[in-house]
C-alpha cells in the first residue's frame, strides 16, 4: 500500500479516525480483458459491492480483447492512483511487464480468474483442472465412446491448458483403450464464440460430420459449437460441455443442446477479489490472507499464494441449484422449454 499523508492541525487524530480515513482513500483498479462478455458483468458487480462495503473506490478499464491495450490500461490505472490492482489477463505472458511495474511500485496485484505467473501476484480463481474433469465426466456419462472433439480456450490463457489437462485425466483411460478417438482439437483465439464456431465447422467438414461428442471449454465456445452443430442438424444429438453458468448456456442445458455448464459463482469470486485487494492495499501479507495456500502448479513452477474456489457442474438434472441460488430466473432457464421436460421447468 502506498503511503498516505494525513494532516491534523491543532488536534490529535484518534486511531479510529485514522483507520477510517485510510480506508476511504483506498482505490482498487480493475483491468478487464473484455468486459462485453456476460460473465464479467456479474463479477464486476460483486467486486464493487465488496469495495463499497470496505469503503474503497472502484476504477476500471476494458482491454477489449487487446493484450497491447491492457498494458496501457494498467499504466492508466496506476496513474489514476490505484492502490491495488485486480487483473483479468488477456494474455498471461504479455501482461507481465505491467504487473512487474506495479509490484515494483508497491502496488499489490490480484491475478483474477486467469493465472499471471509472478511470485508477487496473488492468484484467485476456481479449480480449473477440476472444471475440466467435471466437463469431461458429464460428456463421458452421455457418450462413453466415439469421436471426440476438443474446443479449447485461448492459447494465451493458461486456464485453457489447465482445463484440457483435467479433461484428459478423465478421458485418458478410454482413449488409451481405443473407445474414444480424438478427431480434432483447436484453441479458440480470445475465447470468442465466432472463432469456436469456425473451428467446429472446419472439424465437422474434415470428419464428414462424424462427431459424437464435443468437450468445449466454456459457455461462449459451447455456444459457437452448438451453432455449428445446429447448421448440420446435430444440435441436441451431440453432447457439448461448457462452463461459467451463462444464462444462454443454462437455457441450452434445459433445451438439451448443451450437456453441462460448470457453474463458477462469479459473485463469490468477485467478492473475494475485492476483499483481498483491500487487505493487500492495507499492508496484509499475501500469505496472511485468509484461506491462502502455497501453489506452484503453473507452467513455470513459480510458487505463489493462491485461493481456489469450488465449481459445481449443472446439468438438466440440477438446474434448480442455480435458480434457487438466485443466479438466474426460472423463466430465463426455461425459455422455449416444454413444461415438464426437465424438473426445473414445470
Amino acid at each position: 500500500m502506498r503511503k498516505f499523508a494525513i494532516f491534523a492541525a491543532g488536534a490529535a487524530v484518534s486511531v479510529m479516525t485514522l483507520g477510517a480515513a485510510v480506508a476511504q482513500e483506498i482505490t482498487v483498479g480493475v483491468s478487464w480483458s473484455n468486459f462485453q462478455e456476460e460473465r464479467w458483468q456479474t463479477d464486476a458487480a460483486a467486486i464493487k459491492g465488496a469495495l463499497e462495503a470496505a469503503g474503497a473506490k472502484y476504477i476500471s478499464t476494458d482491454a477489449q480483447s487487446s493484450a497491447a491495450k491492457q498494458l496501457t490500461d494498467v499504466e492508466t490505472l496506476i496513474s489514476r492512483g490505484a492502490d491495488a490492482l485486480i487483473i483479468l489477463a488477456q494474455d498471461s505472458d504479455a501482461i507481465r511487464p505491467a504487473v512487474e511495474k506495479a509490484t515494483n511500485e508497491g502496488i499489490p496485484v490480484v491475478g483474477y480468474d486467469r493465472l499471471i505467473e509472478n511470485k508477487d501476484a496473488f492468484y484467485l480463481t476456481f479449480d480449473n483442472k477440476e472444471v475440466g474433469r467435471m466437463q469431461a465426466r458429464e460428456v463421458f456419462k452421455v457418450q462413453p465412446e466415439g469421436n471426440y472433439v476438443f474446443i479449447k480456450g485461448s492459447s494465451a490463457d493458461p486456464n485453457a491448458d489447465f482445463l484440457f489437462s483435467g479433461q484428459m485425466e478423465v478421458l485418458k483411460e478410454a482413449m488409451d483403450a481405443g473407445k474414444i478417438k480424438n478427431v480434432g482439437e483447436a484453441y479458440t483465439d480470445a475465447w470468442l464464440p465466432a472463432n469456436a464456431q469456425r473451428n467446429m465447422e472446419q472439424i465437422l467438414t474434415a470428419n464428414d460430420n462424424k462427431v459424437d461428442a464435443v468437450v468445449a471449454s466454456n459457455d461462449g465456445t459451447a455456444g459457437g459449437v452448438v451453432a455449428a452443430l445446429e447448421a448440420q442438424g446435430l444440435a441436441g444429438v451431440v453432447p457439448v460441455s461448457g462452463q461459467d453458468g451463462d444464462h444462454a448456456a443454462l437455457n441450452r442445458v434445459a433445451l438439451g443442446t448443451q450437456t453441462v455448464s460448470v457453474w463458477k459463482d462469479a459473485r463469490a469470486l468477485g467478492k473475494a477479489a475485492g476483499e483481498i485487494a483491500v487487505a493487500l492495499a492495507k499492508g496484509t501479507a499475501m500469505d496472511a490472507v485468509e484461506g491462502a495456500e502455497k501453489w506452484s502448479g503453473g507452467p513455470n513452477g513459480v510458487e505463489m499464494n493462491a485461493i481456489f474456489l469450488k465449481p459445481v457442474p449443472i446439468t438438466a438434472d440440477n438446474l434448480d441449484v442455480v435458480i434457487e441460488a438466485g443466479w438466474v430466473p426460472a423463466d430465463v432457464v426455461c425459455k422455449g422449454v416444454k413444461p415438464g421436460s426437465v424438473a426445473a421447468c414445470k
